[in-house]
């Protein structure tokens, strides 16, 4: 398919950036007329099978399993195993599905469309070798309408190998871990990612949108196409209208035309306005299919003295990159399960969100565009030359080196053009990341300035003679630049650059738009002074104040992505720790102290928060750096109380007697603190503004285990889209306390037509299976994924040792 490419793109040797378009949203199973979902009926068996692409071999003893599905988060957990990716098994695994076409299908192109498949996959139709495809994260679809069994069976075979299973930094999962998707198609038909919808002028009054749209011709004669489109408002009222017409040729074509928008509603994430597009081609005078889209209009700049601007206000983005794992759930994520982790951080302040390292599952963006989060969309972690892959725990003994650079060299334009082409219509992504720590000093690119430095953090180890010269990050992320504008001339090409020292010395800064900083906010005074024309932004921050007081402080920074949003998989310390707990939410989607304190930052919304930590920092690990929200101490422990709040002031009141009233101003990091000797009772924080007290938070000592206290976030399920409960259970005490020491072994039984998925607690060193059916409590909590299968009532029952029996009712439709 020819690339169908928007209008000339303003680069970054202007000092403004502006960029413009509307986006397309929806994923092609919501796509009307292109096809549906192809997840269930499949068969899963785990180890290599010979001949298994052959129709004619038996599955009859495989696993019964629908779509995604990670083996890798089946476990079990173990040592041998790498630390980098949490610990957890990897290498080979085949699928297979058994299909008959139905009537509509007859006569039709039919394209196998795979979000995505970790890793190295190999799909047969029929016995036929339809390609092969690397790149776990990438999507990618097949024709099979040559290799089609038209009136009798049809074998689909998957093979997955992840025999390199400490290939990556993270969690990747292994598997057909994203949805699959079977498009009916007419002979003459609209393009798998064939819509491109980008806009020249928008503003508050007017808006021209101008649509292209690629027509494929698998006919062997030439047709005569017309293309019309209407947007359509919220409302339901048609606001703009378009044609176009066309001969395409034996191989296709392009059809374009202009939509235009009076007083059009400006997508933001306050108000994530979307439009409904609908694409109607006819073929010689018959109307054949239609496509329904969402999609947006909003308008952005990066201005290298500024900072940013969205619909021509200028916002600071307050960013959060996050992994794609969840958990218990590996990589395998029904949608439900992130669409509440965003409303999460939505309501913390987050208005942006970096797809840490790669592309991540179609639906996120769906999310993203929904809920209003402005997204970097991210390609690579590492290209020509492997970085370290830690086996034993980070940074301990000798890293391996498998990884995505091996297919570097000839996979990696068609990445990108894929990651684009399915992406580039889509109201949230304002930006394209060619790479992450590309430049980690000797990890792998290497520069003699590193010998002219101290600090390991920014020099490494000193010039390594053995390693690539760091020139070559110029060259490479100029090509890989090129490819991104092949494909989207509307967005600005990034990239998180870790060693700026020595990345200066080269001309990858020069070959962005954009220039990412991760941790190295002391450089940008300096930076910004040297390279005035250069647009900075934090792609990758730490969470303390001092991060946040550069962005604040400096106009020309356009914000920060905060490492991480939520606890991941891998990128794990030493056994038996199997994660990073570096989020500002757990593995469960529990909010830690720091949600809190972000969250006095980032909003106008009051908040009053309080935790407390004992000074000697004992059991940092397990109560996430220290400070937890609980007022269970032992007598005469000496703790800070840490105050998080927006409000003027703030006082500490124990057990009905008034500590000290502290001045926010006044307080280092704008946390309030105050140092205590432990007593049992109550610990309450009172906030005040104005001299008015606006609220108060208290923490009170829990007693005993006493019961479960179960909650869910929504009772009434969707069995047709396959919904997602989430169930919280609580140990408390008589009064309803969680007690935060409780470690009980929960077990969840179900009666009724839905299935336990996963079970988590977030604790990172649980070695628990994440399959079973019990898991024991963590912090006093602990979180049940309960999935909806068919109608019907489902009765979920919680129960563990020496406390009552709870349940809760779910009704699926």
């Amino acid at each position: 398919m020819m690339p169908i490419l928007p209008g000339k793109y303003l680069t970054a040797t202007s000092i403004f950036l502006l960029f413009t378009s509307i986006i397309l949203a929806i994923p092609l199973c919501a796509q009307q007329g292109r096809g549906m979902l192809f997840n269930d009926g499949w068969r899963f068996h785990k180890g290599d099978v010979a001949g298994a692409e052959k129709p004619t071999t038996t599955d009859a003893s495989w696993r019964a399993l629908s779509l995604p599905h990670d083996w890798g988060v089946e476990g079990p957990f173990s040592e041998e195993w790498a630390s980098g990716t949490g610990y957890l098994p990897a290498g080979i695994g085949w699928y297979r599905k058994t299909f008959h076409l139905v009537p509509t299908q007859q006569n039709k192109r039919l394209y196998l469309y795979f979000d995505g498949v970790y890793k190295n996959s190999d799909v047969w139709i029929n016995g036929q070798h339809l390609g092969k495809r690397p790149n776990g994260y990438a999507s990618f679809y097949y024709d099979i309408t040559p290799h089609l069994n038209k009136q009798g069976e049809n074998v689909v075979a998957v093979k997955v190998d992840h025999t390199d299973f400490g290939d990556s930094r993270w969690y990747s999962g292994s598997g057909i871990n994203r949805n699959v998707y079977l498009l009916t198609l007419a002979p003459v038909h609209i393009g798998v990612w064939g819509i491109a919808f980008t806009t020249p002028e928008v503003s508050a009054t007017r808006a021209r949108a101008r649509l292209a749209v690629h027509v494929e011709n698998q006919t062997k004669k030439p047709a005569a196409v017309r293309v019309t489109a209407q947007l359509v408002d919220a409302a339901g009222k048609t606001v703009s209208r378009g044609e176009g017409s066309g001969h395409v040729v034996v191989t296709g074509g392009d059809v374009t035309m202009n939509l235009d928008v009076d007083k059009p509603e400006l997508w933001s994430p306050e108000t994530p306005t979307l439009y409904t597009l609908r694409t109607t081609l006819s073929v010689d005078g018959k109307e054949t299919e239609t496509v329904t889209e969402a999609v947006g209009f909003r308008s952005f700049r990066f201005d290298a003295a500024k900072g940013f601007f969205l619909n021509d206000r200028n916002v600071k983005l307050k960013g959060l990159c996050i992994h794609d794992d969840a958990g218990a759930l590996g990589s395998a994520v029904p949608a439900d399960v992130w669409e509440r982790r965003l409303r999460l951080f939505k309501a913390m302040g987050c208005n942006a969100i970096r797809m840490s390292h790669n592309p991540h599952q179609d639906y996120l963006y769906d999310l993203c565009d929904k809920l209003g989060l402005i997204v970097q969309d991210e390609a690579f972690d590492e290209w020509e030359v492997s970085k370290n892959k830690w086996i034993k725990g980070w940074n301990v003994g000798e890293p391996g080196k498998d990884g995505y650079s091996k297919n570097f060299a000839e996979w990696a334009d068609r990445d990108v053009r894929d990651m684009i082409l399915r992406n580039r219509n889509r109201t949230c992504i304002l930006m394209w990341s060619i790479g992450n720590e590309i430049d980690y000093p000797n990890d792998p690119y290497t520069d003699e300035i590193l010998n002219t430095g101290r600090n390991p953090q920014i020099y490494g180890k000193g010039y390594q003679a053995g390693n690539p010269p760091a020139r070559r990050l110029g060259e490479i992320a100029a090509h890989l630049a090129g490819v991104v504008k092949q494909y989207d001339t509307t967005r600005p090409v990034t990239a998180a650059l870790a060693g700026v020292v020595m990345s200066n010395l080269t001309t990858y800064p020069e070959a962005l738009d954009l220039v990412g900083y991760n941790y190295q906010e002391y450089r940008y005074a300096d930076d910004h002074d040297q390279h005035p024309h250069r647009i900075i932004y934090g792609s990758e921050n730490s969470k303390g104040y001092d991060a946040w007081e550069a962005v604040v402080k400096n106009d020309f920074i356009a914000g920060q992505f905060l490492w991480t949003g939520i606890d991941f998989l891998g990128e794990a310390r030493a056994w038996p720790v199997r994660g990073s707990g570096a989020g500002l939410v757990d593995l469960a989607g529990f909010p830690k102290p720091e949600y809190y304190y972000r969250k006095s930052l980032w909003t106008d919304e009051p908040v009053i928060y309080l935790a407390a930590a004992k000074i000697s920092h004992e059991g940092a690990r397990r109560q996430g750096g220290g400070a937890a929200a609980h007022w269970n101490w032992t007598a005469g422990d000496s703790l800070t109380v840490l105050g998080y709040t927006n409000a003027d002031e703030a006082e500490l009141v124990i057990n009905d007697r008034l500590v000290s009233r502290k001045p926010l101003l006044e307080s280092e990091q704008k946390i309030i603190r105050w140092k205590v000797a432990y007593q049992p009772g109550t610990a309450t924080l009172v906030a005040y503004t104005k001299g008015k007290e606006t609220g108060r938070y208290t923490l009170q000592t829990a007693g005993a285990a006493s019961q479960l206290t179960v909650t869910v976030d929504r009772a009434i399920l969707s069995a047709a889209r396959r919904e997602v409960a989430h169930i919280v259970v609580e140990v408390t005490d008589a009064a309803g306390n969680v007690v935060p020491s409780s470690e009980h072994e929960i077990s969840c039984r179900l009666e009724g037509p839905a299935r336990l998925i996963g079970l988590e607690s977030g604790d990172l060193a649980s070695h628990e299976d994440y399959k079973g059916n019990n898991r024991k409590a963590f912090c006093g909590k602990w979180l049940g994924y309960i999935q909806a299968e068919n109608p019907g009532s489902v009765k979920v029952i919680l129960s563990a040792p020496g406390l009552n029996e709870a349940e809760v009712v779910l009704m699926l439709k």
